[in-house]
């Protein structure tokens, strides 16, 4: 059954929506996922633009120009607004469209290969977020139906448990799993080797499965100006092909083996009826804590998510030390809930934390031991840490920020 049945559309509108506006719209938005631009209307507009092949006249300003593609897409976003008042029609009638329209609202907050629809992309009216959840829930198949679910269970030794447990634990998507839910999803996973110069997966084929690498090194490569570029280089831990998952699209990108890998393999059902909840509320809270976080004021949306995607939780009681003046230092620090403070040899305090600010950068920017201890003031207190390669990877742009940063213990 087609989205647009029953709604009160002439049937030529009906079709239209159908063979044109729908693989149009799918097109586009495979792009922008893929690309993640700043500035997505800009994006959008520039790529109807291309996707027209009419080119502008001469006499038309370059202001002229974006006016007429935005209205053009404008005009396309209406559309959408006409459906959206039908829906909550129905909604209003029957009352049975609220709770899927809700799970696919829901449900828009990540990306493949570990990216993140930036917030740019959210900034439409609610009816315009009901009617495109609804539109794109058809458009990508009958994935979203509600079935009961019975996990798969692919026999495994102790230590094949054991290895994917570790390398589970090492991904954002698995790591806030209760523990009943993470031996559900070990057991429904499975094992795949892929060689050099394999392709994996294959960009703008549908997907119904995601990967965790548990050895070995893949690279993300995307077709760009007619050339495969690579995008992302995945590693050991790290989790790709949930961007077709998480939003029933075609793959964003092609990925291939560039050396012997270990990977697993989780199918569609599994993901959706036991990680995806738990991850996207994982990634929605961390993403809200960290705009408060100075450091991390300046980064985009994208950036911030892939912080959030790299953060381990941990809880630590009042007189805990977390970490001790003059030992190796492998983890960086933001507090999230609670106070500490810095000490130095002799007992002086020499610096105060307090939910949003961060700690233990020196030693891993200069490699050189803790310069201080950090102890716990507050009855309790929860920190997010980082270890030293995501790090260097994922605040690598801001490292000039952060080694000019001025402490009184450095």
């Amino acid at each position: 059954m087609s989205v647009v049945d029953g709604l009160p559309f002439a049937e030529d509108r009906k079709k239209y929506i159908i063979e044109t506006l729908d693989p149009l719209l799918e097109e586009m938005i495979v792009d922008v996922l893929a690309q993640m631009p700043e500035n997505t209307l800009d994006f959008c507009v520039n790529w109807l633009k291309r996707r027209s092949g009419a080119p502008m006249t001469a006499r038309m300003s370059i202001q002229q120009q974006n006016t007429a593609l935005k209205q053009e897409f404008q005009r396309i976003s209406s559309v959408f607004g006409e459906i959206s008042s039908s829906l909550l029609l129905d909604e209003q009638l029957t009352g049975s469209a609220a709770e899927p329209v809700k799970d696919e609202e829901e449900e828009e907050d990540e990306d493949d290969c570990g990216d993140e629809i930036p917030d740019s992309m959210k900034r439409s009216e609610e009816s315009s977020n009901r009617a495109r959840a609804s539109v794109s829930a058809e458009a990508y198949g009958a994935w979203n139906t509600k079935k009961e679910f019975e996990p798969p269970q692919y026999p495994k030794t102790d230590d094949q448990k054991a290895r994917l447990e570790a390398t589970l634990k090492k991904s954002f998507l698995f790591v806030s799993l209760e523990p009943k839910d993470l031996e559900t999803v070990i057991l429904a996973m499975k094992e795949y080797n892929f060689k050099p110069g394999e392709t994996v997966i294959t960009e703008g084929e549908n997907g119904d499965f995601l990967f965790v690498i548990e050895k070995g090194v893949l690279d993300c490569m995307k077709v760009i100006d007619g050339k495969d570029t690579v995008i992302k280089t995945c590693r050991e831990g790290d989790v790709f092909g949930e961007l077709a998952l998480l939003y029933n699209c075609p793959r964003a990108a092609s990925v291939t083996a560039k050396e012997d890998c270990v990977c697993w393999q989780l199918d569609r059902d599994s993901f959706n009826n036991i990680v995806k909840d738990s991850a996207m509320k994982r990634r929605e809270k961390y993403d809200t804590f960290l705009k408060s976080v100075t450091l991390l004021s300046s980064i985009s949306a994208y950036e911030r998510s892939q912080i959030s995607d790299a953060l381990v939780p941990e809880v630590f009681k009042q007189g805990d030390v977390i970490i001790n003046q003059d030992e190796p230092g492998d983890k960086f620090y933001i507090v999230e809930e609670g106070s500490l403070y810095a000490q130095k040899a002799g007992g002086s305090k020499v610096m105060d934390y307090k939910a949003g600010d961060y700690f233990g950068e020196l030693a891993l920017l200069k490699n050189q031991p803790r310069a201080a201890s950090v102890i716990v003031s507050s009855e309790t207190a929860r920190v997010l840490t980082m270890s030293r390669q995501s790090f260097s990877k994922m605040l690598g742009p801001l490292q000039h920020i952060i080694a000019n940063r001025v402490q009184s213990y450095a």
